[in-house]
């Protein structure tokens, strides 16, 4: 199969998840059927512009987003940076492509009444899930955390003493997050409901089904997805917009944005910066109420 050394690439030395190796390989071999289809099964590491340019023209012509397009020239350009660093290509075909124009996403956070009512709702709820759903709301709302982190939890990343929790992020890059007092009560309760499950498969797992078996993404969405549509009306509900809810309500409270892109585990401060607009907003507002020259 073509594009093996690549893909091994990003899994060895660039530590991308499977997730991740996945989406990269399924653009790579579009590539190459379109290229068995329309330039008789030239290679894609032989290929000019002039061929990118003739997918990316197709690719349009389908009725597919920019944004799914440009995630697809990404692939391709990571492919070919990859061929440069190994000498397969002395120059990169990528070299003067430029990203189709996108409109920009804008993530709706919930708001804090929208919260403390799921959270309203999971403390009437009792048992293991209604314990272990409260500790996943609460910790995704408290640290901002990924989907993906806080299904891979360990027991033993949760530091009761020091009230703070071991996160391991994209590119296995660990960073530490503080808990509320809060918090940690509530995992303190889910962990006992948890002791007592009849089975465990993996006991270093944090969180777990009430058959014992690690959680998984697709559950975590569903419970997020099912409280939130009690207390929301937004369009989307998901692990996601609780990330953005959680950097969004500390930039309103003043935090800075250094601090916020650290808590996130962002590797940019430009990633951060897309959770400022709502931050924005509230900075005119106490503009315009406090500046003298303000007119009221």
């Amino acid at each position: 199969m073509p594009f093996n050394q690549f893909l091994e690439y990003l899994e060895l030395e660039k530590n991308y998840s499977v997730h991740t190796i996945r989406a990269y390989q399924r653009d790579l071999l579009e590539f190459q059927t379109f290229l068995n289809d329309q330039f008789d099964g030239a290679l894609a590491a032989e290929v000019n512009y002039g061929v990118i340019r003739s997918w990316v023209i197709q690719l349009v012509e389908s009725g597919i987003s920019n944004r799914s397009v440009n995630r697809k020239m990404s692939s391709l350009k990571t492919y070919y940076k990859f061929l440069l660093k190994t000498g397969g290509i002395k120059e990169s075909p990528m070299a003067g492509h430029k990203a189709l124009k996108t409109a920009k996403k804008v993530q709706v956070p919930f708001s804090q009444k929208e919260i403390e009512t799921v959270i309203g709702l999971l403390e009437a709820e009792e048992g293991f899930k209604g314990l272990r759903n409260k500790a996943i709301v609460e910790l995704f709302y408290s640290t901002g955390m990924r989907r993906a982190e806080l299904v891979n939890l360990k027991l033993g990343d949760v530091q009761f003493a020091d009230r703070q929790i071991k996160v391991l992020g994209k590119r296995n890059k660990e960073r530490i997050i503080p808990l509320l007092p809060s918090v940690c009560d509530s995992l303190s309760s889910y962990i006992q409901a948890r002791s007592e499950l009849q089975t465990i498969a993996d006991p270093a797992v944090l969180f777990l089904t009430k058959k014992g078996v690690k959680i998984y993404e697709t559950l975590v969405y569903r419970v997020i997805n099912s409280y939130f549509s009690k207390a929301s009306e937004k369009v989307k509900k998901s692990p996601h917009i609780l990330r953005h809810s959680f950097a969004t309500h500390l930039l309103n409270e003043g935090a800075d944005l250094n601090a916020v892109k650290e808590l996130l585990g962002h590797a940019s401060l430009a990633s951060t910066q897309v959770y400022t607009h709502n931050s924005v907003a509230q900075l005119k507002q106490v503009y315009k109420d406090a500046h003298p020259r303000n007119s009221k």
